[in-house]
């Protein structure tokens, strides 16, 4: 039976003639050093169980630690990513533009070019052309003028 500090403080013992009963007030005391025993022994169970329990928390704010670290770096980690990405996205469309402007100066170049093989070729076909002219002009006045000299003969 265990007593509770009211129970100890309410406490009587039968008095006798040389005080109170020894036998009495023994056993009251061998409750009590039982109980106190009973209680160290709780107490100690008791801290156990609590520092046991204290070192797992101890343990899981380790974890937790660990984990929010992981988080933060996993964060930061999708975060450089990301803008990596970005970054390699803006690169791309820089380096299509200039190699899309690239291909139109080229091909204003091939066009220019053509243009001016164009212009050359006309104006070989003219001097050609009047170069012709002027064979045959000069070929039909040589026909004229020998048959103006058969005629002339005849």
């Amino acid at each position: 039976m265990n007593y509770t500090p009211n129970d100890i403080q309410n406490l009587a013992f039968k008095k006798t003639l040389m005080g109170y009963s020894e036998d009495e007030v023994n056993e009251v005391l061998d409750r009590i050093i039982e109980d106190y025993n009973a209680y160290i022994r709780e107490n100690l169970e008791l801290k156990d169980k609590l520092s046991v329990l204290n070192e797992g928390l101890q343990h899981y704010k380790t974890i937790e630690d660990s984990l929010q670290n992981a988080l933060l770096v996993a964060q930061k980690t999708s975060e450089e990513i990301k803008k990596n990405s970005y970054e390699k996205a803006e690169n791309i469309i820089k380096e299509a533009e200039i190699k899309a402007q690239r291909m139109i100066n080229d091909a204003s170049q091939e066009v220019l070019r053509i243009k001016y093989e164009y212009e050359e070729i006309k104006k070989k076909l003219h001097i050609f052309k009047s170069k012709i002219e002027a064979l045959l002009i000069s070929q039909l006045e040589l026909l004229k003028q020998m048959f103006d000299e058969d005629d002339k003969d005849a």
